[in-house]
């Protein structure tokens, strides 16, 4: 199939009731949409029958595309795959749990065409209970705070990407909750649509209370990642600097005790804290300077830039 304009991306697992009634509703909004399309289910690691189903649905439909994991990846690597198999334009990608609709569709494609690269799908009236939208609100005002991206709702799963998005996106671990922040720092312009979020009908949550915490790791490694990966010893000279200094203000005050006539400092407690605090420091600015030198031969060998545009 070719003149492929629109590539809807979703990750499935253990979803099996839930397929049919997704890839009816998709067929009839993409074909409201009037665009060239297909569908791409990545399968990762169901046990339910997940892939039999897809496989039905790809024998009637020649626009949808199945990718089968050995086992269970985790939704980024899912994300990852379908974006690496998607051949349209513009990738569209949502849940198989149906609870969001793909009605909104066409609301979410016409913000992109503001001149947007990224539109994420803001779900106003979640339809989940307190257990898991409490603790959500609350991971997302603090992920908009630091990151400094004004969105209510940076981890949903209901989004539309300019290709040049996802080919820059460098997906593991669960990094895919953080792709909105992660592609505004890429240099790319991000926003956001309230869209009509329904009640699961099929199965449970696939994610426990676990995933906050998790979420709180990542939001470090994110931080990380936008701030200090081009000058790595900012961060770990700060640190450094900071246990450096507290070590070594500890050993002028017991050197100026010992200066007085105090009793003898070599078996205090305080002296062997205040040289292991000036080794870590130590350790931190080694570590800073190991970071820029790889970061330089790495610059040397490849451009992480992100480019608009380029005339020849």
């Amino acid at each position: 199939m070719t003149g492929v304009e629109v590539s809807v991306v979703v990750p499935v697992l253990d979803e099996v009731e839930s397929l049919e009634i997704l890839h009816r509703e998709l067929t009839a909004a993409l074909e409201q949409i009037g665009r060239p399309y297909e569908l791409i289910f990545v399968d990762d690691g169901s046990r339910d029958g997940s892939f039999e189903a897809l496989e039905k649905l790809h024998r009637s439909d020649e626009r949808v595309r199945a990718v089968q994991f050995r086992r269970n990846f985790g939704k980024a690597a899912a994300l990852a795959v379908g974006f690496r198999e998607a051949r349209g334009r513009l990738i569209v990608t949502l849940d198989a749990d149906l609870q969001d609709d793909p009605a909104e569709l066409p609301r979410l494609l016409a913000r992109l065409e503001e001149g947007y690269d990224l539109v994420s799908g803001w779900k106003l009236r979640r339809q989940d209970p307190p257990s898991k939208t409490l603790p959500s609100r609350l991971f997302n005002r603090v992920t908009a705070r630091l990151t400094g991206l004004p969105l209510h709702d940076l981890n949903s799963g209901f989004k539309v990407y300019r290709r040049e998005v996802v080919e820059e996106l460098r997906l593991y671990g669960e990094l895919h909750r953080f792709i909105p922040a992660l592609a505004a720092w890429r240099g790319f312009r991000v926003g956001e649509v309230p869209v009509h979020h329904r009640p699961r009908r099929f199965g449970r949550s696939k994610y426990g209370s676990a995933r906050f915490w998790r979420g709180c790791l990542d939001l470090l490694t994110v931080l990380f990642l936008t701030r200090y990966t081009r000058r790595p010893l900012h961060l770990f000279g700060g640190l450094g600097l900071l246990s450096l200094a507290g070590g070594l203000g500890v050993n002028l005050y017991l050197t100026g005790l010992w200066l007085a006539g105090a009793r003898p400092i070599g078996t205090r407690p305080l002296l062997a804290f205040g040289v292991l605090s000036m080794l870590v420091g130590i350790q931190f600015f080694s570590l800073g300077l190991l970071s820029e030198l790889v970061l330089s031969y790495q610059a040397r060998h490849a451009d992480d830039v992100s480019i608009r545009c380029r005339l020849d």
